[in-house]
């Protein structure tokens, strides 16, 4: 039922959006006077089809659910070259080289307007996410150091404002791929506000392909600890705790929240900790002997905490969704665009290319948390396909407008052969970066 489900996932986010994609390329290449012969869905051998307009296109759904095209009237394909010269005017390759721009462009134009209109759409709903309230950084860490103190809230970094811890991490992120300093401006929860700096120095040892907030000493801010059930049969109950205590202290030490709990139990798989908690007003000290989990080697208690974080909810009038949904997804497109450029030069691993086994298995993760976070996947995926897509690889539509664009410059067509022998190549080069993405796919899941 789990694969089931994540396979419907899958298909409801990436098919709508090849069928945009495609329909983007097929109504300015309409608007241009072209003639369209075939929209498919899928590529390979065509299973189902039917024919519809004054053109008679043939709407097709094709065996391989890899992508899909638009067949126009072509001269350089004899089996799409016109067959009367009445039709010569609709060919493709008759249009001027701006009309050609556009209608190639329209495909991956079309994946960003989906995904600023998806954000736009959640922008104003609402998105209810964890706030960028922060607890104490761990001594030592940047944020320590930097003057971050625990309960407070980051309202700025770099002059740009955050709302949510989402946009705390993005904006953090934007500093690593930048090797800029991260400036964050704070509001004190007793009131006020107060700045701290991150430098450069510290941000450029960061791993962007990993936590880069938990690495400089950003976490969550987090309730107290709570005890809200004690599982049967464990350490936890051995002890005596139950449910509603409030952890004040271990081995004498302060317990700041329910992270802190957790990771003192951690900590001491097989060593007794001496707690003190509040019960019903009074204090009650427990010796708790957390047990030593097989798998990770850590300190088990077997008691689940009440660890609420601070929400907030990001929404916007239209207007300003709108305009977020366009910065969110530029700010994504150019972060995208950094990454690939940091796997050429060596700086990022390779590791990072996803094929379909690690979406799909995303989409049926987001689809389960709820549809504001499944919707903002789809977001994410549909950027993706309109900056790869623009990559100028041969065969991609960033290959075809790279074409025109060296036409817009020397004022002529590129040479057929040339044209044959970089479309040789650049299939050469999808099918290894396919290989590539199924091959990570397979070791993420083995």
């Amino acid at each position: 039922m789990s694969l089931i489900y994540t396979i419907l996932a899958f298909a409801l986010a990436l098919g709508p959006l090849i069928v945009l994609h495609e329909l983007g390329h097929y109504l300015v290449a309409r608007a241009c006077g072209v003639k369209v012969l075939r929209f498919s869905i899928g590529m390979g051998r065509v299973v189902w089809s039917r024919r519809f307009g004054a053109d008679q296109t043939e709407w097709a759904i094709s065996a391989l659910p890899l992508g899909g095209y638009v067949k126009m009237l072509d001269s350089r394909d004899p089996e799409t070259a016109p067959k009367d010269e009445s039709e010569l005017h609709r060919e493709f390759t008759r249009q001027s080289v701006w009309r050609r721009i556009a209608i190639v462009a329209a495909g991956p134009l079309a994946n960003f307007l989906v995904a600023i209109g998806l954000m736009a759409v959640l922008f104003m709903h609402g998105v209810e996410e964890p706030s960028a309230r922060l607890r104490a950084a761990p001594q030592g860490t940047a944020a320590q150091l930097a003057g971050v103190r625990g309960g407070d809230t980051v309202v700025a970094v770099n002059g740009n404002p955050v709302q949510s811890w989402a946009e705390l991490r993005w904006q953090i992120i934007h500093a690593t791929v930048d090797k800029t300093d991260a400036r964050l401006e704070l509001r004190a929860q007793g009131g006020g506000s107060y700045h701290a700096t991150i430098p450069a120095e510290r941000i450029a040892q960061l791993d962007v392909e990993g936590d880069v907030t938990e690495a400089l000493g950003l976490d969550l801010w987090r309730a107290r600890a709570r005890i809200e059930k004690v599982l049967p049969g464990g350490a936890g109950e051995r002890a005596g705790l139950q449910a509603g205590d409030l952890v004040l202290r271990a081995d004498g030490k302060a317990v700041e929240d329910g992270m802190a709990f957790t990771e003192t139990m951690r900590a001491a798989a097989g060593r007794t900790v001496q707690l003190e908690v509040e019960r019903a007003g009074r204090v009650v000290a427990l010796a708790v002997t957390p047990e030593k989990d097989a798998a990770s080697g850590r300190g088990v208690a077997k008691v689940m905490l009440s660890q609420p974080v601070e929400m907030v909810t990001v929404h916007s009038g239209p207007f300003e969704a709108i305009a977020k949904g366009a910065e969110r997804t530029w700010e994504t497109s150019v972060m995208t665009i950094k990454m690939i450029g940091k796997m050429i030069t060596g700086e990022a691993s390779w590791k990072n290319v996803t094929g379909p086994i690690t979406i799909a298995d995303y989409a049926g993760q987001t689809a389960r948390i709820g549809l504001a976070t499944y919707l903002q996947f789809i977001a994410f995926i549909s950027i993706s396909l309109g900056v790869m897509n623009l990559l100028p690889i041969p065969v991609l539509d960033g290959g075809h407008l790279l074409y025109y664009s060296l036409e817009v410059l020397t004022g002529r067509p590129l040479p057929a052969r040339v044209g044959e022998y970089a479309q040789r190549f650049g299939v050469g080069l999808l099918f290894m970066l396919m290989a590539l993405a199924v091959f990570n796919d397979l070791v993420r899941l083995l």
